[in-house]
């Protein structure tokens, strides 16, 4: 039984020399946590404005009907991720496609209270 021991507590020493999982700190376990969530996908959306509107208006609408949003011409445009808004931003041309500009990222504090 003590012979076991021994072994048990070389092959652990071992591993701690070699740089294996006895030597993870918290801060390494950390960003192999990261790792494993950079491939998944989320949602991004950019939210030009909103408003509310009755259902009797909604079933008005037609081709070149126009609504008034909540927000002013130039205003930065909110950025969500999974429906929790991450930073402001601006569209941009990129090539022949829009993109968006961040111009200002919500503190990681702020964001953790809105879930």
């Amino acid at each position: 039984m003590a012979e076991e021991e021994a072994l048990t507590e070389e092959a652990a020493q071992s591993k701690a020399q070699e740089g294996g999982p006895e030597t993870k700190t918290p801060e390494r376990e950390g960003v192999e946590n990261l790792r494993v969530l950079e491939n998944i996908d989320v949602g991004l959306t950019v939210e030009v404005g909103s408003t509310e509107i009755k259902i009797r208006d909604l079933l008005r609408l037609s081709e070149g009907s126009v609504i008034e949003l909540d927000r002013l011409a130039g205003d930065p445009l909110d950025i969500l991720v999974n429906g929790t808004m991450i930073a402001k931003g601006e569209v941009v041309m990129v090539g022949e496609r829009f993109g968006i500009r961040f111009s200002e990222i919500v503190d990681p504090a702020k964001r953790v209270e809105s879930l």
